[in-house]
């Protein structure tokens, strides 16, 4: 297959990703980590054993390694996999350098599309892992993801999956409509958007996985208020974009000015997904 697919992953700025890191660290679940850990010492990785194994697929500037690397204990290896290789270079210089007891983490960058991965190359590794991933997948990318790292027997932790909810405090008539716009725009292209986890959790089930969730929710405005200007630009604009009838004029500036006012609340939910495999520790 050719390193870069027919489909890429979009791009997104540096910028960006720096923004929504903090709220995405405090989202993420921390309740997948100890069946997580269990299963990699099952493995012989981790704390007084061989290195962890880790691949983080479309890695963008590594916000995934930063946040989980130091969650795990043991020396560690991670392959970080982009497309584009500005985020992957700023991935590379800022992995974290130890892990939870102090152990070594390396890193090794991979300039490669997700279409171009198998299970060939992830051959070794314990822990598929992605965060903000899973949504931007059309059902083949999906289905090839899920092979290869059954195909490898390691576990898969992706986190951050839109789910299609998002709640203002206080409501507004127009939400709901724009909130269906935005969904939709999310399906694009045959993507998965907020259908992402369950089609994920299909899919994994029918190759053998145990498959748990947990719920993984941005909480925005009114304690952080550039993201959430931020987000509410590209949520209204993407919204408006597929459907321009979606909401009445003024909309997009009477949410701002409510945030900029301290007036506004918004939960973004978003589920977090760990699927193990049945038997994973005969897979070294």
């Amino acid at each position: 297959m050719s390193p870069v697919s027919e489909n890429p992953l979009p791009a997104f700025e540096p910028d960006w990703l720096a923004l929504r890191e903090e709220a995405d660290a405090d989202a993420r679940a921390t309740a997948p980590l100890d069946p997580l850990r269990v299963h990699l010492a099952g493995r012989g990785a981790g704390p007084g054993a061989r290195p962890v194994r880790v691949a983080d697929l479309g890695c963008g500037t590594g916000s995934q390694g930063r946040w989980l690397a130091p969650k795990l204990s043991g020396a560690q290896k991670w392959l970080l996999y982009d497309v584009d290789p500005g985020l992957l270079s700023l991935a590379g210089a800022h992995m974290p350098l130890t892990s939870a007891d102090g152990s070594p983490v390396g890193a090794r960058m991979c300039l490669r599309d997700l279409g171009s991965i198998t299970g060939e190359d992830l051959a070794g590794v314990d822990l598929v892992t992605g965060s903000a991933l899973l949504d931007l997948l059309t059902p083949d990318e999906l289905t090839a993801v899920a092979r290869a790292a059954a195909g490898a027997g390691c576990a898969a932790l992706f986190t951050l999956s839109v789910v299609g909810r998002v709640e203002f405090f206080p409501s507004d008539p127009d939400d709901p409509a724009l909130t269906e716009a935005f969904n939709r725009h999310q399906r694009r292209g045959g993507r998965l958007g907020p259908d992402a986890v369950g089609a994920a959790g299909a899919v994994f089930g029918e190759l053998g996985y145990r498959v748990l969730t947990f719920e993984s929710p941005w909480r925005l405005c009114p304690e952080r208020v550039p993201l959430t200007l931020a987000w509410l630009r590209g949520w209204v604009g993407a919204a408006l974009e597929q459907d321009p009838e979606a909401a009445a004029g003024g909309y997009l500036e009477r949410r701002l000015g409510e945030c900029e006012r301290g007036e506004l609340g918004v939960v973004v939910h978003h589920t977090d997904l760990l699927v193990l495999p049945e038997g994973g520790a005969d897979h070294p």
